[in-house]
């Protein structure tokens, strides 16, 4: 006999997924394509890091210095949309804010490691999808995805030595991907396995570089160009999630993801050239994972619960552009039905950042320890 089982689907979307591998801040996420009708939806986030750490040893009169307050408070927005044409054939849209960055190190870049650093990358995801079921069992789905992506990096510090007071300012630039997909359902118990690949998506972001605010070009000898492209491609992902009631008014449901950084690698032409061929990034492939039980208590009110992880790389040394290793979290989310229409849905997440070693150039310059994060998210949800 089917069950009554909470659809938790979405329901801790709204506490968000920031601080997920790499730059990765949404998820990416499309759980709006398996809404039951014609659904709409609305997710607002606020995300609040608290990021410190402490120079090493060995550095004169920089030896042991506190570095407080490296990443700021953000924002992220998000909107889906499913429409189903017939039994068989359903649409969706999804808008959302996959990648960023709000990074920036207090300090006189004169009389400091690493004041002045800092790294603002923003975007924007549109992705497009369709879902064709064969029954009640199957399905596959698919689609194609817009990404815009554009960024300001600024060097600053004793650390970077004759790169101290450089600066990357990157034009936002646009670039399509893919999504695949396919489902196995068994609606009577509320059990869903989906497997999703998303593409990587190619940028070419019109980019202009300055040293203490002057154009590379003025550089005696140099030879370099002040303004030039830097092509940077989006991770790849490949995800694995799951749902399945287990007891009346009871869900389990989780997720594994896989991100694939080895193409995302950002290499200015000047800054390449005058630090010897490194790049300005070091992110390495992760896996995000996540396990959660849900509840509905009564006819308006549910509940679910998540912890979750994102690996860590193959050492603590990191780039001072995103000082932490790996993490792991748990969120706690609630559900109210307003009526047989609209429901909100809010949630809180605490993360745990990883231990990490800020190593510009590869040299460990400073420790971050003990940092953490708290989400809070809001999501409205109309049937149509």
């Amino acid at each position: 006999m089917k069950q009554n089982i909470i659809a938790v689907t979405g329901l801790l979307a709204s506490t968000t997924s920031a601080y997920a591998a790499g730059l990765d801040r949404s998820g990416q996420d499309i759980g709006v394509l398996f809404e039951t009708g014609n659904h709409l939806e609305f997710s607002a986030a606020t995300i609040s890091p608290v990021v410190d750490g402490r120079s090493r040893d060995g550095f004169g009169p920089f030896s042991g210095i506190s570095i407080s307050d490296v990443a700021d408070t953000f924002q992220l927005y998000s909107f889906g949309l499913k429409y189903e044409l017939n039994d068989q054939l359903s649409f969706a849209v999804v808008v959302d804010q996959p990648y960023g960055s709000d990074v920036i190190y207090p300090g006189d870049p004169a009389t400091s490691l690493l004041g002045g650093t800092g790294a603002t990358v923003d975007s924007f995801g549109i992705t497009a999808l369709a879902r064709y079921k064969f029954n009640e069992n199957f399905s596959v789905y698919g689609g194609v995805k817009y990404q815009e992506i554009s960024a300001n990096v600024t060097l600053g510090g004793q650390a970077f030595g004759g790169l101290n007071g450089y600066e990357g300012d990157f034009d936002s630039d646009g670039g399509f991907g893919y999504v695949l997909g396919a489902a196995y359902e068994i609606p009577d118990i509320a059990l869903r396995v989906a497997l999703t690949y998303q593409s990587k998506v190619k940028h070419n972001l019109r980019t202009t570089e300055t040293i203490n605010g002057v154009p590379v070009s003025l550089i005696p000898g140099s030879g370099l160009s002040e303004t030039s492209n830097t092509s940077v491609d989006t991770p790849e992902n490949i995800s694995l999630s799951f749902q399945s009631g287990v007891a009346k008014d009871t869900l389990v449901f989780g997720n594994i993801r896989y991100s694939n950084y080895d193409q995302t690698v950002v290499r200015p032409a000047a800054f390449t050239a005058l630090s010897g061929g490194n790049a300005l990034t070091d992110l390495e492939n992760a896996f995000d994972i996540e396990l959660g039980i849900g509840r509905r208590f009564n006819e308006k009110w549910s509940g679910s619960l998540a912890v979750g992880l994102t690996t860590k790389g193959d050492d603590d040394f990191v780039s001072p552009l995103d000082p932490r290793n790996g993490s792991q979290y748990f969120s706690l989310g609630v559900k109210y039905d307003v009526n047989e229409r609209v429901a909100v849905s809010g949630g809180i997440r605490y993360t745990e950042l990883g231990d990490a070693i800020a190593s510009p150039g590869g040299n460990p310059v400073a420790d971050f320890k003990n940092n953490s994060a708290v989400s809070f998210g809001l999501s409205i949800g109309i049937k149509l």
